[in-house]
């Protein structure tokens, strides 16, 4: 098993392709340990120009530096990193391998979860963030989630009703997300919660007003002995001591952040994808490059993040 301490020894990343080399190792690394029998022994894989742990790599760091453009993105890839890349396959076959690959995306998230010691940890913070395909105006003509669970819902800090799916996630106190489910939009925050908390049982969790109900609560410390903490309405007549009550809300602005970031920062909420897989793909890209940063600057004891490495790219 990898460890953060003996297996790596990062001291300084100086420009891009640092970054790219120290990611391809720890994904690669990650990727032969988790990956399943049939995906690394499948057919014609010793003909493959590029390994998947290059695809993986390469489709990372261009979430992080939030180039949208897949088409972009690989063309940089090809004139700028040959001497890290030698050989280059077409785009649509790297586009569908990749696609292809996001059960073993997620397999590789899920490990960093392990590695840094955060799936164990009894403590969860609940949000969710909207994934518009469509806004409302356009939302009659548009054709491509139809089918797929594309649903009406509204974001109540745009104020604004969106076509699309919402983003569920569980993240430690320190902002690293450890689990996450996509349902349409107009699923309540509630609902989604049962997915995220499967695997779990006896543990904290700690939510916003979209999680208050003395019944849901009710039913979690039943069915899986979770406690959960909502920030209660100011008209509630049943209030929380002051000092929880500013503890949750100094514990929820972490998630707030972690949000944020995944929001303007890798553009979680900006949909490119053509297709459902697509999006799906490109979401659990994203979740596992922002994990990742977390990973690396745990290795090297400081904070590598978006801005630092597009300074990085662009000086």
């Amino acid at each position: 098993m990898l460890e953060l301490d003996r297996d790596y020894s990062i001291r300084e990343i100086e420009n891009l392709k640092d970054f790219v080399t120290v990611a391809y190792v720890i994904i690669d690394d990650i990727y032969q340990k988790v990956v399943p029998t049939h995906i690394a022994n499948r057919c014609n894989i010793n003909d493959s120009i590029m390994s998947d742990s290059e695809i993986i790599t390469i489709s990372i760091v261009g979430e992080l530096l939030t180039i949208d453009s897949e088409k972009a993105w690989f063309g940089f890839c090809k004139k700028n990193m040959r001497d890290l890349f030698p050989r280059f396959c077409d785009r649509i076959r790297f586009n569908r391998t990749r696609r292809n690959l996001h059960a073993v995306i997620e397999e590789i998230r899920k490990e960093l979860s392990t590695l840094t010691g955060y799936a164990t940890e009894p403590y969860r913070i609940v949000d969710s963030i909207p994934i518009p395909v469509c806004k409302f105006g356009r939302a009659t003509f548009h054709k491509t989630f139809r089918g797929y669970g594309a649903a009406y819902g509204k974001c109540p800090s745009k104020k604004e009703t969106y076509l699309g799916y919402k983003l569920h996630m569980l993240a430690t106190l320190d902002g690293f997300v450890t689990d996450f489910v996509i349902t349409p939009a107009n699923v309540d925050d509630r609902e989604g919660i049962w997915d995220l908390i499967s695997s779990y049982q006896r543990i904290t969790l700690i939510g916003d007003k979209g999680y208050i109900g003395a019944d849901f609560a009710a039913d979690l410390k039943s069915e899986k002995e979770i406690d959960l903490l909502p920030i209660k309405r100011k008209s509630s007549k049943t209030q929380f001591p002051k000092a929880i009550r500013q503890l949750i809300f100094k514990l929820r602005r972490r998630i707030e952040t972690s949000a944020s970031q995944l929001t303007q920062q890798l553009n979680i909420e900006k949909v490119m994808a053509k297709s459902y897989w697509g999006l799906i793909t490109r979401i659990k890209t994203k979740l596992l490059a922002y994990n990742l940063c977390y990973y690396i600057n745990k290795l090297i004891g400081r904070d590598i993040n978006v801005s630092r490495i597009k300074e990085l790219v662009f000086g």
